[in-house]
């Protein structure tokens, strides 16, 4: 019995608790027989990686001794699942891992459930309000969370002190700091910190980007001297991590990703922290990155709504997110794991969590915020080969928020 898109949406809410499903067949045991397929990125099924996804599965399955499941694991990143599934959601996964600001390819194609009724419940329980925030469109939750999506600072603690950290200004006194300058995921954290906003709240698409005026040019203008300074250096194609290990440079701005390539090279001495703040024009500004989160997604499509839904659940549960922190280094975000102070005292842990918390701007999952990655780039790449100057900064930042809101570069 094949469960019709109209009835796959009705996940929403409790009447998906409510419908019972007794499937299509039963094993000899009088158990549901289910098929799921399940995909994520292949470092969660790999053996060096103690196959979390697997893992997590089977003890899934042991937990449900009413369904006899087979499952079927495909390989497809949090960033790229959701044109797959967007454009053959047929065909695609049952329970699939995604990143937020996909979250609208996947709802536009009618491929993503919500999650309502006690599911919603327990995703809000569990998570703090700006994650949930994250994945809410509309009113509906379209996802279950299993880590922040973002990125802080790593600093050579024999370098900088706590307090350094806490300031742009003292760290470039006492040594070199890289920052991907010409990476448009992270130059707009100055932006940010002087009043620049993008769509309002980070939803309302008719407000537009607000990287202009006055404002957004002091900005520019600080980041021509910022880029000028001799302790600060332009992160690009892994120059990053390649001074850390010859010394050359002694802070860097990345995310989780890359704490193991620095926690070799820096040792004991690896510093973490949220962003720091900077002086503009005499006064106190803190930076603010861009954040997300990535979630396990349920298929419209799927024949076994029930199932999968608690699948996804699992997956992000406490349970599961303890195995993948332990595995793969993912940071938890669940309230309840977070609670646990051998996750909480972990630097790292807290260097995420710190950041998407208190110095970060939800990343936009409007359609429109297509249109901003391009200027900002070339606005770091024309402050690095010199075509923005003082002279010219206020024009060429009035260019640049023209150019985030159109459709195009003219």
């Amino acid at each position: 019995m094949r469960k019709t898109k109209a009835a796959a949406l009705a996940l929403a809410g409790a009447m998906l608790a409510a419908l019972g499903l007794t499937g299509c067949g039963g094993s000899e045991s009088g158990a549901e027989s289910v098929r799921l397929m399940v995909w994520s990125p292949s470092e969660d099924q790999s053996k060096d990686a103690g196959e979390w996804l697997q893992t997590c599965c089977e003890r899934f399955a042991e937990l449900h001794p009413e369904w006899d499941i087979t499952f079927v694991y495909g390989v497809a990143d949090e960033a790229g699942a959701a044109g797959t599934v967007s454009q053959d959601a047929e065909a695609s996964a049952d329970v699939f891992m995604f990143a937020n600001d996909t979250l609208t390819t996947l709802t536009d194609a009618g491929a993503l459930a919500k999650f309502g009724g006690k599911y919603a419940d327990e995703i809000k329980a569990t998570n703090s309000e700006a994650l949930v925030d994250s994945l809410t469109l509309d009113g509906y939750v379209y996802g279950v969370p299993f880590t922040t999506n973002t990125w802080f600072m790593y600093y050579d603690k024999s370098v900088f002190s706590e307090e350094d950290v806490k300031s742009l200004d003292a760290m470039l006194e006492k040594g070199v700091v890289s920052f991907p300058f010409t990476n448009s995921w992270y130059l707009p954290a100055f932006y940010f910190g002087n009043g620049c906003t993008l769509f309002g709240d980070g939803t309302q698409e008719e407000l537009g980007a607000d990287f202009g005026g006055e404002n957004a040019a002091a900005v520019t203008d600080y980041l021509i001297d910022l880029y000028n300074d001799p302790h600060f250096v332009v992160d690009a194609d892994g120059s990053g991590i390649a001074g850390l290990r010859d010394g050359s440079i002694n802070a860097m701005f990345t995310g989780s990703w890359d704490a193991a390539s620095i926690k070799e090279i820096l040792g004991d001495d690896m510093g973490v922290a949220a962003l720091p703040a900077f002086t503009l024009n005499g006064e106190q500004k803190q930076m603010y990155a861009y954040a997300g989160s990535k979630a396990i997604g349920v298929n419209t499509n799927t024949k076994y709504p029930v199932q999968a839904v608690e699948l996804a659940l699992y997956l992000g549960s406490a349970e599961a997110q303890q195995l993948h922190y332990e595995l793969r280094n993912v940071i938890p975000c669940n309230t309840e794991l977070l609670a646990d102070p051998a996750v909480a005292n972990d630097a790292l842990v807290a260097a995420q969590n710190d950041t998407f918390d208190r110095t970060s701007v939800l990343q936009p999952f409007v359609a429109a915020m297509s249109n901003c990655w391009t200027p900002v780039e070339n606005m770091g790449k024309g402050i690095r080969n010199g075509s923005i100057t003082h002279d010219n900064a206020a024009e060429q930042t009035e260019a640049m928020n023209d150019a985030m809101n159109s459709d195009g570069i003219s």
